[in-house]
């Protein structure tokens, strides 16, 4: 018996990918929390993108902010007969490398790497089912900006290392899931 399904799904913006989640999540069967990762804020449009996840959530799931604290949001919300779906890797790693409390709100966490260790290692014990959303940033130009690059290339390496633990990987590109990792048929 299987105690954890880890599934990772990655896309661009606007390509679909946490409405697949969504998808996967509600198709289950399974008691549902939902872990955001996103920061409140004052911007409007991004108050409206919020609203609209909001809003296409079924009312019974359950919800968990994790704007820093990722690993305990998913130790405390997965279990065997659960599913948990993170959205989204990429905020959540701005909200590390971009502390809203730093002078120039560019600076990161002081802790931001043990932060990324407690997760992967929260993605390792997590019992019950995982879905795990994240951007696929890294197919375009090299950003200009240390701090930028400093982005990209963690998000990369993130993506990365939680794919590598996941059960199965997938992209979603123009609404379309395409499989990138499946688990072994048993022979």
């Amino acid at each position: 018996m299987i105690s954890r399904d880890l599934t990772f799904i990655v896309g661009g913006a606007r390509s679909g990918k946490s409405a697949y989640a969504e998808r996967l999540a509600a198709e289950s069967g399974l008691a549902v929390t939902y872990v955001a990762t996103a920061r409140t804020s004052d911007d409007a449009e991004f108050a409206a993108r919020i609203a609209h996840h909001r809003a296409r959530r079924p009312a019974q799931w359950g919800f968990a902010a994790a704007p820093l604290d990722l690993a305990g949001a998913l130790d405390a919300a997965a279990a065997p007969g659960r599913c948990v779906l993170i959205d989204c890797l990429t905020l959540w790693l701005a909200n590390l490398l971009c502390a809203p409390d730093s002078v120039d709100g560019a600076t990161p966490l002081p802790d931001w790497r043990e932060r990324i260790d407690a997760f992967a290692a929260a993605c390792e014990r997590a019992r019950g089912t995982v879905l795990v959303v994240s951007n696929e940033i890294g197919m375009g130009v090299v950003p200009m900006g240390a701090a930028t690059r400093l982005y990209v290339d963690e998000l990369g390496r993130l993506n990365q290392r939680i794919a590598a633990l996941a059960d199965r990987a997938m992209l979603v590109a123009a609404g379309l899931p395409l499989v990138l990792k499946a688990p072994l048929k048993d022979s």
